[in-house]
């Protein structure tokens, strides 16, 4: 027979065990509203949840070096989970997405020519030294010759949701932003998009990596497992990223 002690300690610990765990997702900005759809997916399925935690790879990464309580990574650069996998900081890397760039200019503004005809007016970015997408800008405006006197004046956010917040507030006309910008039905109704072609920047390989700290986690390893899947995949691919091997 259990002791009263004990046998009120399991009615204490049972609905705790049974609502499962939590992994906190450190997740880049570009990647938010679609993350949010498979942590959705993932809850529905199983019994662990997801928190997420969004800003630019950058700054993610400088906040992991420096023991923020994150279980997964999932940047929007290879080179950073790389280098955590080499630190001894996360294990398990593998690219999640593919992303793409696209020119959205404000309905009535879109430039003749497109991108390289662009001479005027001020185009939204993310922070280059920060966000992946913000150096794959970059590039593009170098390789279409888009340098010096002929650059537009260029607007930086921190990270892509800053650059497509200038967007949506009006303050800028034109963005090189990620194709995910699609998933946003008010904006798109505002504007329009012209695809990049990829061959103008280095690919924007994104890639996850499963933290120290969420190698402990339930939740965290099973999401980490979940990215990996058809259906996670389906619906990556649905928001406007490119397919991966």
């Amino acid at each position: 027979m259990l002791r009263p002690l004990l046998l009120a300690a399991l009615l204490v610990l049972s609905p705790a065990a049974a609502r499962g765990e939590t992994a906190t997702v450190a997740v880049a900005a570009n990647f938010v509203a679609t993350l949010e759809r498979l942590a959705e997916r993932f809850a529905a399925d199983g019994e662990h949840d997801i928190r997420i935690v969004s800003g630019s790879t950058g700054k993610l990464y400088t906040q992991i070096v420096h023991g923020a309580p994150f279980d997964l990574f999932l940047a929007a650069d290879a080179a950073r989970p790389e280098r955590l996998v080499a630190e001894g900081r996360g294990t398990g890397r593998f690219t999640y997405a593919v992303g793409r760039l696209v020119l959205w200019s404000r309905n009535g503004t879109a430039p003749e020519g497109g991108l390289a005809g662009m001479r005027a007016g001020r185009l939204a970015i993310a922070n280059p030294d920060l966000a992946p997408y913000g150096a794959a800008a970059m590039e593009t405006l170098d390789h279409l010759g888009l340098t010096g006197e002929a650059r537009p004046a260029l607007v930086m956010g921190e990270n892509v949701a800053q650059a497509i917040a200038m967007l949506a507030t009006g303050n800028v006309d034109h963005g090189l932003v990620p194709l995910s910008i699609r998933t946003s039905g008010a904006l798109m109704a505002a504007g329009t998009i012209e695809a990049i072609p990829a061959a103008t920047h280095a690919p924007i390989r994104q890639d996850a990596v499963l933290l120290a700290r969420g190698r402990e986690n339930p939740a965290a390893v099973a999401f980490h497992a979940f990215l990996t899947s058809d259906a996670a995949r389906a619906l990556i691919v649905a928001d406007g990223y490119a397919p991966w091997e």
